[in-house]
């Protein structure tokens, strides 16, 4: 054996050796997924320098913990820790990809309800070289099984296992103070989990994820009435009023408020080979009693479909990390949009065709004041009746008719669509558009699940003008966040028609739609900057409620007050004039702007210190439970305790219902149902319940 292995094996066969062996390797394969599975954001040598030295601390201090315990044990210790840590890793490359972020407590402690199906996802997020990372671990058990690497029987002294820990902390502080000094308040201000993991490596992130989540639980037991004075001060600061020429244009209506899963706006319009992917929402969008918003964002973070959600109903924001609607949909207190028109007269109800449980909605409808919840329980099962996450568009959509003509009217009612969900598949029956050709799988079907969805739409909007519903109606459609992650960017510029994108493109691309129709309105296309946050705001001021008095963080969209600075859930904003993305700002044409000027710099301050506010006031009120303190005048809190989702209780329910209130489609009809009014051709029903396609390419609202 030459003389340099034979050396290197021997200082291996020691403890220290093999701890830093351990290490090292451990090191290197964090690197990598660093370098090739995250998107960081890395620039300049400083950072590049922090991203090589983070892994080693925590790694020093946590495999070092195998160092004070003796013999054998102290070795199968250092493989627990390796693999633990490993585990870690393998999880947020798996995460990362679908979703552009890291795990974190709060996803952790919500996963059971948002777990439902994700097997699916992960068989499409998962390859099978991503299990390399686990190829140290191995490869160490396999050498000790075999003796390769023999143990070193011998006791570790504990002053050398101290100064480790010591050696590893100490970089920890060179490594907190480096990243402090290159973006300061890094623990305080940021909104990005990426500047973490960034800075202060993968192992730090998780501990401080499970720092925030307890500092969570903590801020509700320690919040008090008096912290809803700042809270207030703001939204008195900041409120818009109403616009009087579209105030109470809606008012008496019915609200159908149509939730487009993962739907962007760039398919408004967009064409595959000529042929247009959303006919019937195009047209819909260009109606001219459709207000349609073509610079409204998404704002969720990893709450996704729940804070788009959130947003939407209570005007608040969703968390940083985790699901409001999850953490805190059981235990707060809200004022949301169900509780609010219900007490104004309105029934309200959300139909959706999966699971009850699913991002905790069975309990936080209850706090929203849903009088209704219809979930998969109250529809047909048939095993081609599902896909993905849950019902068929079209089949939820014909499906629902049957609650949804019981119901007594003004009503407000939610209805979330499913097909159009990652990873976009669609069996081949359904599919009646070419994929994309970017090359890129999880991107190519996209356009055809949201053309499946188009056509769900047509045929229920066809419904509802056969069954009298559509001209005394508001309707609402939004799309709920992005649908291709910004870790596709090569499929992106393909579909975007250009040769790379941007930041500032990215940034663009996370515009969702948001339409609003009702007989009498003055539609058209409104360039206004705005997000999820001002929906609800909107909403109301069509209906002709006052929204003065109620916590929510949005403003009208109509209104001549309102600030078109919309936040992202990171920090970040868009705007009419300038656009920041980390440390970067572009202006209106999404040019960088490398040399502001001072009046530059203080107007993008004042926006930054304006989205930092609002995000800030916001979790507080979440966190801290603060409607808790705070009644608006005239309206009732609710009690959960009033509301039950189980299904004989909502059927007698609605029954008892006809007999009380003579308004419902049903009862206006003589008792005869209108379900025959619906057509569809979805071929998994059976004729006599289809007709031809031409329904869904033929209806529009003229």
């Amino acid at each position: 054996m030459p003389k340099f292995i034979k050396s290197t094996v021997g200082k291996v066969n020691t403890t220290l050796g093999f701890y830093t062996l351990t290490v090292v390797l451990f090191w290197l394969k964090t690197y990598i997924a660093y370098k090739t599975e995250f998107t960081l954001g890395v620039k300049g040598a400083v950072q590049q320098f922090i991203l090589i030295l983070n892994p080693f601390p925590t790694a020093i201090v946590l495999l070092g913990i195998a160092l004070y315990f003796r013999g054998r044990l102290k070795y199968w210790l250092l493989m627990i820790i390796d693999a633990l840590q490993t585990t870690w890793l393998f999880a947020n490359i798996l995460y990362y990809r679908e979703f552009s972020d890291f795990m974190s407590a709060g996803v952790i402690k919500s996963s059971g309800a948002a777990s439902n199906n994700l097997g699916t996802s992960l068989a499409q997020i998962i390859h099978a070289t991503d299990f390399l990372v686990y190829a140290d671990v191995v490869l160490l058990i396999l050498l000790l099984a075999f003796k390769v690497i023999r143990i070193d029987p011998r006791p570790f002294k504990l002053r050398y296992a101290a100064t480790l820990t010591m050696i590893g902390v100490a970089l920890f502080a060179v490594d907190l103070g480096m990243s402090e000094h290159d973006r300061s308040d890094l623990l305080t201000r940021t909104f990005d989990n990426n500047y973490i993991v960034k800075y202060l490596g993968l192992n730090t992130y998780a501990g401080y994820s499970f720092y925030q989540t307890e500092k969570e639980s903590a801020t509700r037991a320690q919040a008090s009435s008096s912290d809803m004075k700042s809270v207030l001060a703001y939204l008195k600061k900041n409120q818009a009023g109403d616009n009087v020429k579209y105030f109470g244009k809606a008012k008496g209506k019915n609200v159908f408020v149509i939730h487009l899963e993962s739907f962007q706006q760039f398919l408004i319009d967009y064409k595959v080979d000529g042929k247009e992917v959303t006919p019937n929402l195009n047209k819909f969008y260009h109606n001219k009693n459709t207000l349609s918003f073509d610079n409204f964002y998404h704002q969720v973070a990893q709450g996704k479909t729940s804070d788009a959600e959130m947003m939407m109903e209570n005007s608040l924001f969703g968390l940083p990390t985790g699901s409001a609607m999850t953490q805190y949909g059981t235990s707060n207190t809200f004022q949301a949009a169900p509780a609010i028109l219900s007490q104004k007269g309105y029934t309200t109800a959300a139909f959706h065709g999966d699971v009850a449980s699913f991002w905790n909605r069975d309990n936080a409808y209850k706090s929203w004041g849903y009088n209704y919840f219809f979930y998969s329980a109250y529809y047909k099962e048939k095993s081609d009746y599902n896909i993905g996450y849950g019902l068929k568009d079209k089949i939820f959509f014909k499906d629902s008719v049957k609650y949804l003509e019981q119901l007594p009217q003004p009503f407000y009612a939610k209805l979330i669509t499913l097909t159009n969900h990652y990873p976009y598949t669609l069996d081949k029956q359904n599919q009646s558009i070419d994929k994309t050709t970017t090359g890129d799988s999880t991107v190519d079907g996209y356009v055809q699940t949201a053309h499946y969805l188009d056509q769900a739409f047509a045929e229920f909007l066809t419904y509802l003008k056969k069954a009298g519903l559509y001209k005394n109606s508001m309707i609402v459609l939004y799309g709920d966040h992005y649908g291709i992650s910004n870790n596709h960017r090569a499929a992106i510029a393909q579909l975007l028609g250009k040769k790379s994108v941007t930041t500032y493109d990215l940034a663009q691309f996370q515009k969702v739609p948001f339409m609003i129709h009702a007989p009498g309105i003055k539609g058209g296309v409104n360039h206004t900057y705005g997000g999820e946050i001002d929906a609800l705001p909107t909403m109301f001021d069509l209906l002709g409620i006052k929204n003065k008095g109620y916590i929510q963080f949005g403003t009208d969209l109509l209104s001549k007050d309102h600030n078109q600075t919309v936040a992202f859930r990171n920090g970040d904003f868009v705007s009419p004039t300038y656009t920041k993305i980390g440390s970067t700002v572009y202006n209106s044409k999404g040019e960088k702007l490398e040399n502001m000027t001072a009046a530059q710099k203080k107007t993008v301050k004042q926006m930054q210190n304006h989205v930092t506010t609002e995000l800030s006031l916001s979790d507080r009120v979440i966190q801290g439970d603060l409607l808790r303190f705070y009644t608006p005048k005239g309206f009732k809190k609710v009690n959960k305790s009033d509301y039950s989702y189980k299904l004989t209780k909502t059927l007698k329910s609605l029954k008892e219902i006809q007999e009380e209130k003579k308004t419902s489609v049903l009862s206006k009809n003589k008792g005869k149902s209108t379900e025959d009014l619906y057509k569809t051709d979805a071929p998994e029903l059976s004729s006599s319940s289809s007709s031809s396609s031409s329904s869904s390419s033929s209806s529009s609202s003229k």
